[in-house]
């Protein structure tokens, strides 16, 4: 018997098998009688379960990991909300922090080495806040190869209008886990950044 698969079929597929089969009757006629079989292909998924669809940590130093990218993703997204009714984004708003923190003025690389997040391009960064007289730049009398940066009165009022929406939206976030474990989260993180070098 020949099995062929029907064509166009999702799973279960079919399959047709055909056979031929010539006798004679009492009259000494030849009778062709045809037998058509079918039967029922299932194919086995493997690794359907949603269960087992996802790969699981090889370590619990990776499942920290991927927590701590997924929370720091979650926790930003309201910063960034905020931030956005004023036209900033995080790495400016963190440039004018750092800035309001040095009312003197910073040269370009310690600032860059004091942000959370590291931008690439510092002076691109820099150049924008300064277009909008958010803070200024200016090349220092003793070294003029050195350019300071300072917030402007224009920065801090922007700042002051931010630090409450700001403080608001991390007491939102972080606020039920309480003064205790919160410290208690902090230094757990200050000891696993101390680790890294």
């Amino acid at each position: 018997m020949r099995l062929a698969p029907q064509s166009g079929g999702a799973c279960p597929a079919a399959a047709v098998g055909i056979e031929h089969r010539a006798t004679r009757d009492s009259t000494n006629n030849r009778v062709l009688t045809i037998v058509v079989a079918t039967t029922t292909i299932t194919k086995q998924m493997k690794g359907t379960d949603q269960s087992h669809s996802r790969r699981r940590p090889r370590c619990p130093e990776e499942a920290v990991f991927l927590d701590l990218l997924r929370t720091t993703d979650m926790l930003t997204r309201r910063l960034v909300a905020v931030l956005k009714g004023q036209d900033l984004s995080a790495n400016q708003y963190n440039v004018l922090r750092i800035l309001r923190g040095s009312p003197e003025g910073l040269p370009c690389g310690e600032i860059a080495s004091r942000m959370i997040t590291r931008d690439p391009d510092i002076t691109r960064l820099l150049d924008r806040l300064e277009k909008r007289n958010l803070i200024s730049r200016c090349r220092e009398t003793q070294d003029r190869r050195m350019v300071m940066a300072r917030i402007t009165p224009d920065g801090l009022k922007l700042l002051d209008r931010l630090d409450e929406p700001v403080e608001e939206a991390h007491r939102k976030q972080l606020g039920h886990l309480g003064r205790e474990r919160l410290g208690a989260l902090t230094e757990l993180l200050l000891a696993a950044r101390s680790a890294i070098t």
